[in-house]
């Protein structure tokens, strides 16, 4: 069996701190905690499950403060984890059986464990709407360094694996939602020139704080450079759109969308775009064909794209009944409402199209 050191940063994180360590501790065989200037309980939270706690100068950079967490750890592996992510007990087991399994044969030595990343939930019904994979479980002696001083990652390298084993992102409270882009334009001040995947998130930055025409600057100058990675090429395609549309710019938002295309077969989520915008110009049959293209594209959770998951059925399932409802063809149009029904049964859009194809059949009764 592998061991595990459970490596974390945190910086007034006492409301969520024990949480995140009770769901780890099963798992973890060290626990590592890097404390970058709390001054709430945190640290004495953390003392509760470990005496390696150690203070850290915040640097304005991710990257430096886990990678001070990885150099503390001494056991096989580093697992890292936010203060606010959680391992379900549903996936527990799971996470120990990946554990046990770990290292069993040392010529096949595993340097890479990637786990799903859940990241927003339904309401309803408390599935997982948005998810990617991470590089979750390291090995400690392979050498593996964070890059980025915010959106910090490694990149993964030897011999991988991929689990189903998740982790949860539960935020309780908003973080500084100015941090990041403050960050980014402290490197740019500085004269620092940002990698692809660092420019991809810096532009996501600009548009998450509605300042459209940076954004779109910074995503054309991106994808213009191609030197991306294909899945963020792929989004950044997805969010150009957006800054687009915001400005007013349809045609080159839908232009921007149909980019997308030439970076590799459509995902379900760029369908749903293209979908979307036909369907809010009133062009049924356009908006139905995106919406059918979305229900056959294939979903791959470990191309490590960030995944949507009503798009991969309930949204164009939905989308269609209303399509086709517009085009006069009622039966075509429930059909494909009862199929959304099977993915969100409880989804009020789905409720109300039901009790309304019953109203029209009364009606022709």
């Amino acid at each position: 069996m592998a061991t595990i050191s459970l490596c974390m940063i945190v910086k007034n994180e006492g409301a969520v701190l024990q949480r995140c360590l009770e769901s780890a501790k099963p798992i973890a065989d060290e626990i590592v905690v890097i404390d970058t200037g709390s001054t709430d309980r945190t640290k004495e939270i953390a003392r509760l499950f470990t005496s390696k706690v150690y203070d850290f100068s915040w640097q304005d950079d991710f990257s430096a403060a886990r990678n001070e967490s990885f150099s503390k750890a001494e056991m096989e592996y580093c697992l890292w984890l936010d203060a606010d992510d959680v391992i379900p007990e549903c996936y527990r087991d799971q996470w120990i059986k990946l554990k046990q399994s770990l290292g069993q044969d040392e010529n096949s030595c595993v340097d890479v464990v990637m786990s799903p990343y859940h990241i927003a939930f339904d309401p309803t019904d408390g599935k997982p709407m948005f998810s990617y994979y991470r590089e979750r479980l390291l090995r400690r002696n392979a050498g593996f360094r964070w890059i980025g001083r915010v959106h910090e990652a490694i990149v993964p390298s030897g011999k991988i694996v991929y689990t189903d084993a998740a982790v949860e992102h539960r935020k309780e409270k908003p973080h500084d939602s100015e941090r990041n882009l403050r960050i980014y334009r402290k490197q740019l001040a500085e004269g620092a020139v940002l990698e692809p995947r660092q420019q991809f998130y810096y532009a996501r930055e600009l548009l998450d704080h509605g300042e459209y025409q940076l954004a779109q600057e910074e995503f054309i100058r991106f994808l213009g450079e191609e030197k991306g990675w294909k899945e963020n090429q792929l989004e950044a395609c997805r969010r150009l759109a957006v800054c687009l549309y915001a400005q007013g710019k349809e045609k080159e938002a839908l232009a921007a969308l149909l980019w997308g295309l030439s970076y590799d077969t459509p995902r379900a989520e760029l369908c749903c775009d293209l979908g979307k915008h036909f369907l809010e110009r009133e062009n049924w049959e356009r908006a139905a064909y995106w919406y059918q293209q979305a229900l056959n594209a294939k979903r791959d959770d470990t191309s490590g794209a960030f995944i949507l998951e009503d798009c991969y059925g309930y949204l164009p399932c939905i989308q269609l009944c209303v399509c086709y409802d517009r085009l006069g063809n009622q039966k075509k149009a429930e059909e494909y409402n009862e199929r959304a029904g099977k993915y969100k049964p409880d989804s009020t859009a789905y409720q109300y199209n039901k009790t309304y194809f019953e109203r029209i059949k009364e009606q022709v009764g």
